[in-house]
């Protein structure tokens, strides 16, 4: 390990608090310019400029002949993102999660992820496949962007009564505030790709650093894939999202995990498959363990986001727990370690059981006490 790593590793650092801090400022501003809700910007502007990363890291190792890094990349940071920066979020503070997101955005990530996991079995996910996740994904943003259109129409009333009678402020407006909103947009869209431009240099310094450390220990791409890279290029949502939810944009912080997710398999996965030539190959250990450990974490935050539509401190620290789990075992596994096999008959035959069995039956217990009340 060198003294450039190290550097590399705390450029990258300071880097992505910095965009993190401009991207959200930037996003919650032009936000409440367009009159477009926190979430839906959360899922769409906020998911695609953080998973930009990602994009970036997976095509790159396709074209370069490390397909392992490239599915590792999005596996290991869809997991990373629910269990670690969703985690780590609800630990700062607990995160409301909306009916809306309950309803649409978390199926539509389970949806892709099973796709995923379906279209990986014969071990590579082709061109055609990457063209069917791309198309999904542009379906999804069209549905997302007309349903958020549709009720910002439907919510002022004040329109319509201005209508019949005196003419409603924005059509008395001076040209003067026409220029000042434009230049508010203007600015946010200014911090916004200021924001994303200091995400992907932090995140690609921070992994080119992690990665040289990781590679000097003999460690395959895979791994590499799932736990640094994936962990480094998970960093721009966890800074977003933890400094979302400190100013009070808890929709932000979700909307950004959840779109993330989304446009990691839609985008990330589909594009590369598409660029790259002949598809890309997917490791046999990848289709057996880690992408149905994806559609597991997916399906995991279905119940908790039930529980009174509410991540708490504790829900957030369990997810923080699997995930150091998930890695310690990545690496045991790895390094062929001899306390691999007590580990995972711990995991896989009491702590993973244990745990769905309490969601369950937290998400069966919310859902009791609604029914009560709707009854009465």
């Amino acid at each position: 390990m060198s003294l450039s790593s190290v550097l590399l590793l705390l450029a990258g650092f300071v880097l992505l608090v910095g965009g993190g801090e401009a991207l959200v400022r930037g996003a919650a501003s032009l936000a409440r310019t367009m009159g477009m809700s926190s979430l839906v910007v959360g899922l769409t502007v906020v998911s695609f400029a953080t998973s930009s990363p990602e994009l970036a890291v997976s095509a790159g190792a396709a074209l370069s002949g490390s397909p392992g890094l490239a599915v590792g990349n999005v596996v290991g940071s869809n997991i990373a993102n629910i269990l670690l920066v969703l985690g780590i979020s609800a630990l700062v503070v607990p995160l409301m999660v909306t009916s809306r997101v309950v309803r649409t955005d978390i199926p539509v990530m389970i949806g892709l992820s099973v796709l995923a996991l379906v279209l990986a079995l014969d071990g590579t996910i082709s061109t055609a496949d990457g063209v069917l996740l791309l198309a999904l994904l542009a379906a999804y943003l069209v549905v997302t962007i007309i349903r958020s259109r549709r009720g910002r129409d439907d919510a002022p009333p004040a329109a319509a009564a201005g209508a019949a009678g005196a003419p409603t402020k924005a059509a008395s407006a001076p040209r003067r505030f026409r220029a000042t909103r434009t230049r508010s947009i203007l600015l946010d869209v200014v911090l916004v790709a200021v924001g994303v431009g200091l995400l992907v240099l932090g995140a690609q310094l921070l992994v080119r650093g992690a990665t040289q450390i990781a590679t000097s220990f003999g460690v395959s791409d895979l791994v590499i894939g799932l736990t640094v890279v994936a962990v480094g290029t998970s960093l721009p949502e966890l800074a977003t999202s933890v400094i979302a939810v400190r100013r009070g944009e808890g929709d932000l912080a979700v909307g950004n995990i959840v779109g993330s997710n989304i446009f990691n398999i839609g985008a990330v996965l589909g594009l590369t498959a598409v660029v790259a030539p002949g598809g890309i190959g997917v490791d046999p250990a990848a289709v057996h363990f880690d992408l149905p450990l994806m559609v597991a974490v997916a399906l995991a935050l279905l119940p908790v986001a039930f529980t009174g539509q509410l991540i708490r401190r504790w829900e957030g620290t369990l997810f923080v727990v699997l995930y150091l789990a998930y890695v310690a075992f990545v690496l045991l596994a790895a390094s062929e370690h001899a306390a691999l096999q007590p580990f995972s008959t711990a995991m896989l035959g009491f702590v993973l059981p244990v745990t769905a069995v309490w969601l369950v039956a937290l998400a069966a217990y919310e859902l009791g006490l609604r029914r009560g009340r709707r009854q009465v």
